[in-house]
């Protein structure tokens, strides 16, 4: 998944990501341009997954 994939899928799966992870906050979902690296390393930590599986899932949703 590219940049501009991840930032047109990215509002569509903010709230899945909420309800699947307690632990996410929206804080952690703040995501700004050029940054998808550093949201999904936040993600990582949050839920133990990989940068892979969680863009597997972002896809997904």
């Amino acid at each position: 998944m590219n940049e501009d994939q991840f930032k047109g899928k990215w509002n569509q799966v903010k709230g899945k990501f909420k309800q699947e992870f307690a632990d996410v906050t929206d804080d952690d979902l703040m995501y700004t341009e050029g940054k998808s690296d550093e949201l999904l390393g936040r993600l990582q930590e949050k839920t133990g997954k990989t940068k892979e599986q969680l863009k597997d899932m972002i896809d997904k949703w």
